[in-house]
Protein backbone atom coordinates (compact mmCIF):
# COMPACT_ATOMS: atom_id res chain seq x y z
CA UNK A 1 0.00 0.00 0.00
CA UNK A 2 1.42 3.49 -0.92
CA UNK A 3 2.20 5.99 1.49
CA UNK A 4 -0.16 8.79 1.50
CA UNK A 5 2.40 11.64 1.77
CA UNK A 6 4.82 11.71 -1.44
CA UNK A 7 6.60 14.82 0.80
CA UNK A 8 7.55 15.57 3.95
CA UNK A 9 9.62 18.66 5.03
CA UNK A 10 10.94 19.05 8.30
CA UNK A 11 12.29 21.58 10.80
CA UNK A 12 15.81 20.54 12.16
CA UNK A 13 16.47 21.81 16.02
CA UNK A 14 13.74 20.85 18.40
CA UNK A 15 12.14 18.34 15.37
CA UNK A 16 15.65 15.99 14.30
CA UNK A 17 18.15 17.30 16.51
CA UNK A 18 18.62 18.43 20.29
CA UNK A 19 20.93 21.17 19.58
CA UNK A 20 20.09 23.54 22.38
CA UNK A 21 23.23 21.59 24.22
CA UNK A 22 25.32 22.64 20.70
CA UNK A 23 24.01 26.01 20.90
CA UNK A 24 24.69 27.16 24.44
CA UNK A 25 28.39 25.93 24.43
CA UNK A 26 28.56 27.91 21.06
CA UNK A 27 26.78 31.05 22.09
CA UNK A 28 28.71 30.91 25.95
CA UNK A 29 32.28 30.81 24.09
CA UNK A 30 30.89 34.02 21.47
CA UNK A 31 29.66 35.70 25.11
CA UNK A 32 32.86 35.43 26.63
CA UNK A 33 34.57 36.58 23.58
CA UNK A 34 33.03 39.58 23.70
CA UNK A 35 33.04 40.20 27.99
CA UNK A 36 29.50 38.92 28.80
CA UNK A 37 28.51 36.01 31.29
CA UNK A 38 27.30 32.88 29.96
CA UNK A 39 23.78 31.49 29.60
CA UNK A 40 22.22 28.86 30.81
CA UNK A 41 21.03 25.67 28.68
CA UNK A 42 17.22 26.36 30.07
CA UNK A 43 17.38 29.81 28.39
CA UNK A 44 18.69 29.31 25.45
CA UNK A 45 16.27 26.69 24.84
CA UNK A 46 13.54 29.56 25.08
CA UNK A 47 15.52 31.61 22.27
CA UNK A 48 15.55 29.04 19.84
CA UNK A 49 14.16 29.21 16.29
CA UNK A 50 13.66 32.08 14.73
CA UNK A 51 17.69 31.82 13.32
CA UNK A 52 20.96 32.93 13.97
CA UNK A 53 20.49 36.77 14.20
CA UNK A 54 17.80 36.74 16.85
CA UNK A 55 19.32 34.03 18.78
CA UNK A 56 22.38 36.36 19.64
CA UNK A 57 20.53 39.44 19.94
CA UNK A 58 18.44 37.82 22.56
CA UNK A 59 21.43 36.37 23.84
CA UNK A 60 23.17 39.51 24.28
CA UNK A 61 19.56 41.43 25.79
CA UNK A 62 19.63 38.60 28.36
CA UNK A 63 23.25 39.58 29.83
CA UNK A 64 21.93 43.17 29.57
CA UNK A 65 23.49 44.70 26.20
CA UNK A 66 21.00 45.70 23.10
CA UNK A 67 22.03 44.98 19.76
CA UNK A 68 21.38 46.81 16.72
CA UNK A 69 21.49 45.46 12.90
CA UNK A 70 24.97 47.26 12.62
CA UNK A 71 26.84 46.12 16.22
CA UNK A 72 25.07 42.38 15.99
CA UNK A 73 26.95 41.38 12.50
CA UNK A 74 30.44 41.03 14.27
CA UNK A 75 29.50 39.18 17.08
CA UNK A 76 26.76 37.05 14.72
CA UNK A 77 29.58 35.94 12.62
CA UNK A 78 32.06 35.31 15.43
CA UNK A 79 29.14 32.78 16.84
CA UNK A 80 28.30 31.09 13.24
CA UNK A 81 32.48 30.48 12.62
CA UNK A 82 32.48 28.92 15.86
CA UNK A 83 29.60 27.24 15.59
CA UNK A 84 30.58 25.70 11.77
CA UNK A 85 33.69 24.57 13.58
CA UNK A 86 32.46 23.09 16.73
CA UNK A 87 33.50 19.51 16.22
CA UNK A 88 31.50 18.06 19.15
CA UNK A 89 28.36 15.58 18.02
CA UNK A 90 24.76 17.02 18.18
CA UNK A 91 22.41 14.32 19.45
CA UNK A 92 19.71 13.21 17.25
CA UNK A 93 16.20 12.66 19.07
CA UNK A 94 15.24 8.97 19.50
CA UNK A 95 14.13 7.17 16.38
CA UNK A 96 15.05 9.76 13.84
CA UNK A 97 17.54 8.07 11.62
CA UNK A 98 15.47 4.65 11.48
CA UNK A 99 12.15 6.37 10.96
CA UNK A 100 13.63 8.52 8.16
CA UNK A 101 15.27 6.04 6.41
CA UNK A 102 11.99 4.17 6.18
CA UNK A 103 10.16 6.78 4.65
CA UNK A 104 12.54 7.57 1.97
CA UNK A 105 12.64 4.05 1.50
CA UNK A 106 8.79 3.90 0.89
CA UNK A 107 9.90 6.27 -1.78
CA UNK A 108 8.76 9.64 0.16
CA UNK A 109 10.70 12.52 -0.60
CA UNK A 110 12.21 14.38 2.05
CA UNK A 111 13.46 17.88 2.68
CA UNK A 112 14.80 20.29 5.45
CA UNK A 113 13.36 23.49 6.03
CA UNK A 114 14.89 25.69 8.91
CA UNK A 115 15.94 28.96 10.25
CA UNK A 116 19.34 27.91 11.33
CA UNK A 117 22.27 29.10 8.26
CA UNK A 118 22.22 26.22 5.42
CA UNK A 119 25.89 25.86 5.81
CA UNK A 120 25.59 24.36 9.42
CA UNK A 121 22.43 22.42 8.45
CA UNK A 122 24.46 20.88 6.11
CA UNK A 123 27.26 19.97 8.28
CA UNK A 124 25.19 18.45 10.48
CA UNK A 125 22.91 16.59 8.61
CA UNK A 126 26.30 14.89 7.08
CA UNK A 127 28.07 14.44 10.13
CA UNK A 128 24.91 12.72 11.34
CA UNK A 129 24.41 10.51 8.10
CA UNK A 130 21.02 12.04 6.86
CA UNK A 131 22.18 14.17 4.28
CA UNK A 132 21.37 11.62 1.59
CA UNK A 133 17.90 11.04 3.15
CA UNK A 134 17.02 14.40 1.98
CA UNK A 135 16.40 16.10 -1.82
CA UNK A 136 16.17 19.84 -0.74
CA UNK A 137 17.61 21.93 2.23
CA UNK A 138 16.48 25.39 2.69
CA UNK A 139 18.53 27.24 5.28
CA UNK A 140 17.29 30.63 7.29
CA UNK A 141 19.85 32.28 4.80
CA UNK A 142 19.05 30.37 1.65
CA UNK A 143 16.42 32.30 0.44
CA UNK A 144 15.39 36.16 1.10
CA UNK A 145 12.71 35.25 3.60
CA UNK A 146 12.43 32.34 6.09
CA UNK A 147 9.70 30.68 8.12
CA UNK A 148 7.30 31.41 9.41
CA UNK A 149 7.09 32.84 6.19
CA UNK A 150 5.01 30.74 3.98
CA UNK A 151 7.50 30.80 0.36
CA UNK A 152 10.29 29.11 2.95
CA UNK A 153 8.61 25.63 2.96
CA UNK A 154 6.78 26.22 -0.42
CA UNK A 155 10.60 26.36 -1.66
CA UNK A 156 11.54 23.38 -0.29
CA UNK A 157 8.64 21.62 -1.76
CA UNK A 158 9.17 23.05 -5.02
CA UNK A 159 12.85 21.73 -5.07
CA UNK A 160 11.31 18.09 -3.88
CA UNK A 161 9.29 18.23 -6.96
CA UNK A 162 5.87 18.36 -4.94
CA UNK A 163 2.91 20.75 -6.01
CA UNK A 164 2.19 22.65 -2.15
CA UNK A 165 -1.54 22.96 -3.35
CA UNK A 166 -1.69 18.79 -3.53
CA UNK A 167 -2.75 17.13 -0.55
CA UNK A 168 0.28 14.39 -0.21
CA UNK A 169 2.71 16.74 1.44
CA UNK A 170 2.80 17.70 5.08
CA UNK A 171 5.19 19.85 7.26
CA UNK A 172 6.92 18.09 10.65
CA UNK A 173 8.28 20.90 13.02
CA UNK A 174 8.21 21.57 16.59
CA UNK A 175 6.92 25.13 17.16
CA UNK A 176 5.04 28.07 15.96
CA UNK A 177 7.08 29.24 12.85
CA UNK A 178 6.83 25.62 11.37
CA UNK A 179 2.74 25.54 11.91
CA UNK A 180 2.78 28.89 10.68
CA UNK A 181 4.45 28.58 7.99
CA UNK A 182 2.26 25.28 6.73
CA UNK A 183 -1.04 27.64 7.63
CA UNK A 184 0.33 29.88 4.71
CA UNK A 185 1.33 27.10 2.38
CA UNK A 186 -1.90 24.88 3.21
CA UNK A 187 -0.39 21.51 4.24
CA UNK A 188 -0.74 19.72 7.26
CA UNK A 189 1.52 20.04 10.06
CA UNK A 190 2.71 17.75 12.71
CA UNK A 191 4.50 19.14 16.13
CA UNK A 192 6.51 17.02 18.11
CA UNK A 193 5.80 18.36 21.88
CA UNK A 194 9.69 17.38 23.36
CA UNK A 195 11.16 20.09 21.15
CA UNK A 196 11.21 24.18 21.54
CA UNK A 197 7.78 25.09 21.00
CA UNK A 198 8.08 28.43 23.42
CA UNK A 199 4.35 28.25 24.42
CA UNK A 200 2.01 24.70 25.49
CA UNK A 201 2.19 22.24 22.43
CA UNK A 202 -1.46 22.31 22.40
CA UNK A 203 -1.95 26.02 21.87
CA UNK A 204 0.13 25.78 18.04
CA UNK A 205 -2.44 24.58 16.19
CA UNK A 206 -0.76 21.72 14.41
CA UNK A 207 -3.06 18.75 12.98
CA UNK A 208 -1.42 16.22 15.24
CA UNK A 209 1.00 16.39 18.30
CA UNK A 210 3.48 13.62 18.87
CA UNK A 211 6.08 12.23 22.04
CA UNK A 212 7.84 9.99 19.87
CA UNK A 213 9.72 10.45 16.11
CA UNK A 214 8.92 6.81 15.19
CA UNK A 215 5.13 7.14 16.02
CA UNK A 216 5.31 9.87 12.66
CA UNK A 217 4.19 7.29 9.92
CA UNK A 218 1.81 6.20 11.40
CA UNK A 219 0.20 9.32 12.40
CA UNK A 220 0.16 10.56 9.15
CA UNK A 221 -1.75 7.60 7.95
CA UNK A 222 -4.01 8.37 10.24
CA UNK A 223 -4.03 12.08 9.01
CA UNK A 224 -4.23 11.23 5.46
CA UNK A 225 -7.33 9.06 6.52
CA UNK A 226 -9.25 11.61 8.37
Amino acid sequence: MPFPFSALVFDLDGTLIDSAPDMTRVLNRTLAHFDRPSLTEAQVRTMVGDGSAMLVRQAFAATGAVLDDETVQPILRHYLDRYFEDEEASALYPGVTETLTALAERGVRLGLCTNKPERISRKLLDALGLAPLFGAVAGGDTLPVKKPDGRHLSWVLEQLGADPQAPNAAMIGDNGNDVKAARAVGVPVVAMSYGYPRMPVEELGADVILDHFADLPTALERLAAR
